[in-house]
């Protein structure tokens, strides 16, 4: 593993500049370039998708009285949740996932008959149609806005503060994003090593839905009944 003033020092090596020395000496220019398309590379990188490295599991328990709930105080490195990874642990309700505003308006407004627990999220917020009961554990996978980690300390962050910071990518992958985007800040072509980091970016996104996350929302792709846990009786005529 390399931090990432070493690998800003072989993009240097490849577009034969005089390599930086401190990324954090802002009274040098060519240090405050790399560091500017370091943080650059990786910030496209968090934003480009659902990568393996960055899916974590959260979860929330939630408090009488109580309908809408910002997620970043209950998970601080909070990116996005991942859809149909939301469930409720161990009782007997069912979480359908994040509504339409469609059926948030029919549901509020008409009155729909549901045991089950429906929300939606806006602005960071997870809001729930009706008040759920009370300690009810809310379970869900997000994605993280941790891109480094402190080769010392092992500490994630979600931004550069060290020449010691370790990417949480592949970094070929980030010596790749670094190179083409200091060639562009720089006036050169970077046609070709633009498309060297799209071949690779591609590869390594895809090897990561390899392992794809279990859909716990419905075998059905358009489904929106939700993962049944112990089936609530009332909603299941079957019984």
């Amino acid at each position: 593993m390399k931090t990432i003033l070493e690998i800003c020092r072989e993009v240097a090596d490849l577009a034969a500049v005089k390599r930086p020395d401190d990324l954090f000496n802002t009274s040098s220019q060519q240090n405050n370039i790399f560091l500017s398309v370091a943080k650059s590379a990786l910030d496209s990188l968090l934003r480009y998708g659902n990568w393996q490295e960055l899916t974590k599991e959260g979860w929330l328990r939630t408090v009488k009285g109580k309908k809408q709930y910002l997620i970043s105080d209950y998970i601080p490195d909070f990116y996005c949740l991942l859809n149909n990874t939301i469930y409720v642990k161990d009782t007997n309700e069912k979480v359908i996932g994040a509504i339409t505003p469609e059926q948030w308006m029919r549901d509020k407004y008409f009155g729909n008959v549901s045991c089950g627990i429906k929300f939606k999220i806006q602005n960071g917020r997870l809001i729930f149609l009706d008040e759920p009961k009370s300690r009810v554990k809310i379970v869900f996978q997000y994605r993280s806005n941790n891109i480094v980690w402190d080769l010392k300390t092992f500490e994630e962050k979600n931004t550069l503060t060290s020449n010691n910071d370790v990417p949480i990518f592949d970094e070929y992958l980030v010596k790749l994003g670094i190179l083409w985007r200091w060639l562009k800040r720089s006036g050169l072509d970077y046609s070709e090593e633009y498309a060297e980091y799209e071949r690779e970016l591609k590869k390594r996104f895809g090897s990561s839905l390899a392992m794809r996350d279990i859909n716990l929302a419905g075998s059905g792709e358009n489904s929106n009944e939700g993962v049944k846990i112990n089936v609530c009786t009332i909603c299941d005529k079957s019984k």
